[in-house]
This record gives structure tokens, sequence and C-alpha cells, in this order.
């Protein structure tokens, strides 16, 4: 845009400074010629005048010349670069004896902006000779902007810009924009009064007003300080900012005040196409707060924020001036709700699961090489946020971005009536990705969180755990495989549902086949460690204790295939006291297998393994003189029958 007015204002100074400099009472017809010298010498270009040439001297120095043209360079698609329907200039002649321009009008009628780069990247409104870089330079006063007395005052009378247009082509995309109705209407006393610019344009179907206001036209001249402000409105956007630019240091400072109704009706409106994001949300946006930019560095302060329902406040910075842009700042969000930002559930997954199709991990590659592109020092605040069903109260984080790896550390986090916190590393610097995480949590209720989370509504209880977890990988395949890591899991007074440990052990023929919500394993305490080794979890430790059943188990989880082979082994409890009993478990073990895929898991007895159990016993009963069968839970209430055809279901 500042090429743009460049070039505008090279022609307006050209012509300006020609009027000046020619004498008074020189005929029309020698102004036209050497109106059409001075543009040729300074840009090169070819100035054609196909309407009149009108001058007069009194009461001011007045010149009209209609249908103007300023050529192109071959190789563009349009013949001219401007086209003017008319230009009508009038100067007060005695301001200009004493160095001052005071103007009466200054008015261009229906002008025609021609903006173009050809396939090389070339612009049209480049003039390459030595007199156009000339008058093009700035800070540039003169009276002819090649010579000449500097001027020391500029008074504007009617100043106007009248139904303009301006198109812009890129040779290389072929992308085209234009902005027609262009009118502009400037008011300019003196530098030291108070500059104000009011006017309108269309672009996109939609009509813009502009307004533009300089408190102090000389110091910005001057290369200081002046209060300024701006605003644009539109059906789509109101913007306005308030504050100071200061001209030598090329900064601006003030208040700034985004309003829009939509931001998808805004990315259609600039784009011409819809917002291709999820869910239903981007509905209204406003952004207020104190804006300062300059010398590469941008702050934005005392913000306040609102999208749709989401209401925040912070302030957040960003600096250019280094190898990569620098972002640092903090966010207070009140509520944050993402559901309106998320896409439905996804119906493959939906058919995948009711077909039995098996889920697995992705070889696609992972890259995490968009980390290096900035540097990153944020804090986020939530009093409470809702992803999916999923709820979670007040939560904090720092993010910090450096050389390519991330740090996320979550330093607060309200979880289901529990509280936690973890900590979050994500390595980008070599290709593919590595992770290294750790997490702990204490007080989290188990069903409503893994039922809102997952779907998953067979385990209940207090939860606490405490996991630490690391690997790198190109891929997710990879990245699993090559996970290593350890933890503690615990859960208090709580039950697994689906099957019933304690009926296993009374009554293997029936228990099995009832794994219903309906049948459960309660317990007072259900802990266990593991140990992750190259994607594979081991665990030795498991240990159920409820009031009348013990459950010990071991087994592995192999992630990189997402299977799970695992044993359990109850047995009924010799006292009704439950968690930190130190009573002993007797009757028979009836061990439980768990094994499958994750997404198809079942549960059956070791039959081998009780029969050999049952035996031993009954042998160690007959060395000791009792009755092999009364080591043995009776039939009679409920216990393991003797019958083998119903032991193993024959």
């Amino acid at each position: 845009m500042k090429k743009i007015l460049v070039a505008v204002a090279v022609l307006g100074l050209i012509v300006a400074g020609a009027l000046v400099a020619l004498p008074m009472m020189v005929p029309a017809e020698k102004i036209r010629t050497e109106l059409v010298a001075q543009v040729k010498a300074a840009t090169g270009r070819d100035l054609a005048i196909q309407g009149k040439v009108a001058v007069s001297v009194f009461p001011s120095l007045s010149v009209e010349v209609t249908n103007v043209a300023l050529s192109n360079p071959a190789g563009f698609t349009t013949k001219d670069l401007v086209r003017l329907g008319a230009v009508d200039i009038k100067l007060k002649i005695m301001p200009l004896l004493s160095g001052r321009v005071e103007m009466d009008s200054f008015v261009l009628v229906e002008p025609v902006i021609s903006l173009e780069t050809d396939r090389q990247g070339r612009a049209n409104w480049s003039f390459e000779t030595d007199g156009a870089k000339k008058s093009a330079k700035p800070g540039d006063t003169s009276a002819a902007a090649g010579g000449g007395a500097p001027l020391s005052d500029i008074r504007l009378g009617d100043v106007r810009i009248v139904n303009g247009r301006l198109t812009w082509l890129d040779g290389k995309s072929g992308a085209k924009q234009e902005v027609s109705e262009i009118n502009l209407t400037v008011h300019l006393p003196g530098l030291d009064a108070p500059l104000d610019a009011k006017g309108g344009l269309k672009w996109q179907g939609k009509a813009i007003d502009l307004g533009l206001d300089v408190t102090k036209p000389r110091a910005l001249l001057e290369g200081k300080v002046s209060d300024a402000g701006v605003t644009i409105a539109a059906e789509p956007l109101k913007l306005s900012f308030k504050g100071q630019v200061d001209a030598g240091k090329g900064g601006v400072g003030g208040e700034l005040d985004l309003a829009v109704p939509s931001i998808r009706n805004l990315v259609l409106w600039t784009t011409t196409k819809p917002l291709e994001a999820p869910g239903n949300g981007l509905g209204p946006l406003s952004i207020k707060g104190r804006l300062a930019a300059g010398a590469g560095k941008v702050s934005f302060t005392q913000a306040a924020i609102a999208i749709d329902a989401i209401k925040a406040a912070g302030d957040v910075a960003v600096d250019t001036s280094g190898a990569r842009p620098s972002f640092k700042g903090r966010l207070d969000v009140e509520a944050l709700d993402l559901n309106p930002y998320l896409p439905p559930e996804s119906k493959a997954k939906v058919a995948a699961a009711d077909t039995g199709a098996k889920a697995d991990w992705s070889d696609d590659p992972l890259d995490a090489s968009g980390l290096k592109a900035v540097d990153l020092d944020f804090a986020l605040s939530v009093q409470a946020i809702k992803v999916r069903a999923i709820q979670l109260g007040r939560s904090a984080l720092k993010l910090a971005i450096t050389n390519g790896r991330m740090v996320a550390d979550l330093t607060e986090l309200a979880l289901y009536q529990g509280t936690g916190k973890g900590r979050l590393a994500v390595d980008g610097s070599a290709p593919g990705l590595g992770l290294d995480a750790a997490f702990a949590l204490k007080g989290l209720r188990a069903e409503p969180f893994l039922k809102d989370a997952a779907g998953f509504e067979r385990l209940d209880g207090t939860a606490a755990m405490d996991i630490q977890v690391a690997g790198k990988g190109r891929s997710q395949r990879q990245l699993i495989g090559d996970l290593d890591g350890k933890g503690q899991v615990a859960f208090t007074d709580g039950s697994v549902k689906g099957f019933n440990l304690a009926a296993m052990v009374r009554n293997v023929t029936t228990a099995f086949a009832d794994t219903g919500a309906a049948q459960k394993t309660d317990f007072a305490e259900l802990s266990g460690s593991f140990a992750i080794v190259n994607g594979i979890l081991s665990n030795k430790d498991l240990a159920l204790k409820s009031p009348l059943l013990r459950v010990e188990g071991a087994g592995t989880v192999d992630l990189p295939k997402r299977r799970l082979d695992y044993r359990i082994e109850p047995k009924a409890a010799a006292t009704l006291e439950g968690q930190g009993s130190t009573g002993d478990a007797v009757g028979v073990m009836v061990p439980v297998v768990v094994e499958g895929p994750w997404d198809n898991l079942s549960y059956r007895p070791d039959l081998g393994a009780m029969v050999k159990q049952g035996i031993g016993k009954a042998v160690e009963g007959a060395l000791s003189g009792k009755s092999p069968t009364s080591l043995l839970p009776s039939t009679g209430g409920g216990g393991l029958p003797l019958d083998p055809r119903k032991l193993f279901g024959r």
C-alpha cells in the first residue's frame, strides 16, 4: 500500500510542481506540452492529455485538465497505470511567493488506478528513471519535487477524490482485487491545525467507511510525535485506533477496538470462500486493548477478548527482530467450552466399532519441525473447560517453545473431584517426534471420568496415579514401540464391573456365563505398579482387597500390538476385614485369564491350574489324614462341582 501511495504522490507532485514552476501567463497548450515532457523525464512513461487544458490566473492559479492517462510499460495487461476523468487544481498566488501552498481545491474526478505485477514479479508502479527516484524520495517537499525552494506550509481547501477505482492483478497467481466507489474528502487548514479525512469505498460488495485524523501534521512531517486516529466501519467488522504516531521511530501506540459480528462471515467476505472449520462456533469476536508497535516489535496489553461465549483477558508481545519470531504472554479464560469448535463424533469410527473393525497405530510420518518456527513463552489459566462430555475445573498451563522443543507444564488441574499436575515435553528439533511426559493425580472419581472420556463404565473408585513415560519415533507406530516408563496406580472403595470374581470362586460353571453390567467385583483397594520397556507394559503386583476376596494379578500390555495378556488369581478371604487386613486368604484359587485385543477382550477361568491346585490340596489332605473332598468347596453351598462333566462344561 505504501508503494501505491508513493506512485500516486509522484504523479501529484510532478503535476503540482510543474504548475507552480510555469510562468503564470503561459498558454494552455504550452502547459500541456510541459506537463507531458516533465512526466516523461521523471517517470519514463507517456502522459496523455486527451481532453482540454483550462488555465486561469486570478484570483487563484487554476488549471483544469480532463481525460488524463499515465501509460504502463510494455508487457502488462492494461494500457494505463492511472487514468483521470479530470484534475482540478486551484492555488492561491500570493502565499506561493512566500513558500506556502494554500490550495483552494484539488479534485480528482473518477481516477482509475490499475496496479499489476507480471509473471516475473515486476510491478507497473516501479519507475526506473533517476527523476522518478528523486521525485519519490520520502520527505521531499520541494516546490517541484525536483528543485525549488522548500515549502514551509500547506493549506488545503476543497481536496477530494470523486468516484475512484483501484484494481490489483497478480500476474503469477492470476488473483485480482478491485476497490470501487472511492470517495475521500480531506480538510487541512494548515500544518499546525488538525488534519481530518473522511470517505468510503466498496470492496467485495460491501461498503466501507474510512476516517483519519492527525492532531499535528507538521510534527509527523518533521519526524516527531502526534496524536492520531483511524476508523474502519463495514458490515463484517468495525475497527478503531486512537493513540499516537511516532514518525521518527516508525511506531504507533494507543487503544485498539475491534468488533466482528461473525468470524465466519468475515472470512467469507475477505476470501470469498467459507471457513473450513468444524463445529458451529466462530461467531461474534470482540478485541479491546492497548496496541504498541515499532522496530519489529508488537505488543497488545490490557486485552479483553470475547469469542462467542468465551471471555478472556491477558497480554501478548511479539518480537520479529531475531532469527525467528518470539511470542510471550498470558491469557486468563473464564470458561472454555470447546464443543462448538469440534466436529461431530466420527461416523466412520462408530461404524468401525459396530462392525468390529480393528484400530491400529498409524505409519504416517510424524513431523514436529513446525516447533522450530517460533519461540514461545505463554501462560494460560482457565476456570473451567469442557471437551465433549469431559469437564475440568480450574487449570493452569505454562507453555514454552525454544529451538524446536516444547515444554507444557500443567501446574494446576481440577478433574472430577481430583487434583493433578503434569509435564509434557515434545521434541521437534530432529526428524520425527520425541516425547517425555510425567503426570500425577489424586482424588479422581474414576467412573464419571472414564465414562465421559471414553464411554468406559467398568471401573469405579477414587483414583491416584503417578506416571512417567518417554519415547521417540518417526511415526505413531515407532513412537509407541519405543516407549519406556514406569508408574503406580491405586483405586480405593470401588468396583470392577462386568464380572464377579467372588462368584467365580464359588461357582465356576455359571459365573463366566454372565459378564453383564449387573455383575461386579467390589473392592476396598486396587493398586499396582508397572514398567514399560520398548512399548511393553509389565505389571507383577496387582492387588485387590475386599471383605470377602483377595486378588493378585500379573501380566503384560503389548502397546504396539494393542493386546492384553493378564492373569488374575482370586481367593476367598478368611476374614470380613477389607483394606489393610492381615488375614490370610483361604480356599481353592480360581485363576482368571483376561486376554485378547483391546477392543475384544475375553475372560475365562484357568481350569487346568484350578484342577492341579485342587488335586494338590487333596494329596496334602490324604497325607494329613483329612478327607480330600473336605478341602474343596461344597456343592451344596454353591462351591466347585466335583462332576467333571459340569466342571469342564461337557
